[in-house]
């Protein structure tokens, strides 16, 4: 491998402890150029992490239900300025008759959570938590601010696919971009694949939330443990904002398809302007949720400075997952892991393997 320093840090990751089991990717105009993994699928340590270890990655799978959504516009099936009522009728309850499909994409359509009470049980249930959130009024005036849609952005944009394709997001996904591209990551994980997930390792402590009734809302309604990864309910359901499960290299060559003008191992997913219209900046500003300044396009944040090139998408997971898509320099970066931190959207230690990989270049 031609990045000593990328593989060094990562062996050093493994052996302080600070990782248990990881993987991490990264490719260059679509050719794989560090492809790493090691360590333990379990607490315990009696799995091997090997090649083919898959583990869920909570938030980085809203950058696939993300592409998702680009690749339907991009063939001109759905329309991201135009209002969510025109593909969902019922969404126009509670003043929402005016809220764009851009807003759902951008965190920025104030359905951060729901009103009603919500359970664990009821996440299985997309036609239930889908209605509900059409029912509902928004908390902010949308388009203003944006407030993160943790566990409900998935479901939002999904239904929008659904309504727009007659076919879930997860099968959607499936279909177009994951069977055709090889690529090991799944929105709805079949029972026969049970055997290759590591299990998620609780971080010592969870995320802060912040003291507003809205911060509390999302973090409580409803309030998910990381053991519920480990069923076969979570895993089998389309959970499209944080049920994903995939390793970093399936990250890093699926968004391969975003860094090289929408082509992905000799196949044409999206146009080159399709793939760019995740850049559109939407919203910026310090985001109600998650209480720091953002800057997000169509389903992804935008770098603001601390990546090496202007036009790179990112975002994470909570425990640590991340996904960094380099358009300038037709990059992806991805890293997957199961010793979760205590933050929400990736952490230091996919970010010094991201920087290993900046020194070496």
């Amino acid at each position: 491998m031609g990045f000593p320093g990328v593989r060094a840090e990562f062996e050093r990751s493994l052996a302080s402890g600070d990782d248990v089991g990881a993987s991490f990717c990264v490719t260059v105009g679509g050719e794989t150029v560090v492809d790493l993994w090691g360590g333990f699928a379990d607490e315990g340590r009696t799995r091997p992490w090997g090649a083919d270890t898959i583990v869920g990655v909570y938030s980085t799978t809203k950058t696939m239900t993300a592409l998702t959504a680009l690749l339907v516009a991009d063939r001109g099936d759905l329309d991201f300025a135009a209002p969510v009522a025109r593909y969902w009728p019922e969404f126009a309850a509670g003043g929402k008759q005016d809220v764009t499909v851009a807003h759902l994409m951008s965190h920025s359509a104030g359905l951060c959570g729901w009103r009603e009470p919500v359970t664990p049980d009821d996440l299985y249930d997309s036609e239930k938590v889908t209605a509900l959130l059409a029912a509902q009024e928004p908390y902010w005036a949308p388009g203003t601010r944006s407030g993160y849609h943790g566990m409900t952005q998935g479901f939002l944009v999904g239904e929008v696919v659904r309504r727009v394709t007659g076919r879930s997001l997860g099968t959607v996904f499936r279909e177009e971009i994951a069977e055709p591209l090889g690529a090991d990551f799944h929105i709805g994980l079949p029972a026969s694949q049970d055997a290759r997930v590591a299990d998620l390792i609780p971080p010592p402590a969870p995320p802060a939330v912040g003291d507003s009734e809205l911060q509390a809302n999302v973090a409580d309604n409803p309030r998910l443990a990381v053991d519920i990864t480990r069923t076969r309910a979570w895993r089998g359901a389309e959970i499209p904002a944080v049920g994903g499960i995939g390793n970093a290299r399936a990250i890093a060559g699926i968004h391969a398809i975003l860094a090289n003008g929408g082509m992905a191992r000799g196949r044409r997913f999206l146009s080159e302007a399709g793939c760019r219209r995740a850049l559109e900046a939407q919203v910026e500003g310090t985001d109600l949720i998650l209480g720091v300044p953002i800057r997000w396009g169509l389903g992804f944040a935008l770098n603001t400075g601390f990546m090496p090139n202007p036009n790179t998408l990112y975002w994470g997971g909570y425990g640590g997952s991340l996904a960094i898509i380099d358009l300038d320099a037709h990059t992806t970066i991805a890293y997957a892991m199961n010793r979760m931190s205590g933050t929400t959207t990736g952490d230091l230690r996919a970010f010094a393997l991201a920087m290993a990989f900046w020194d070496a270049g």
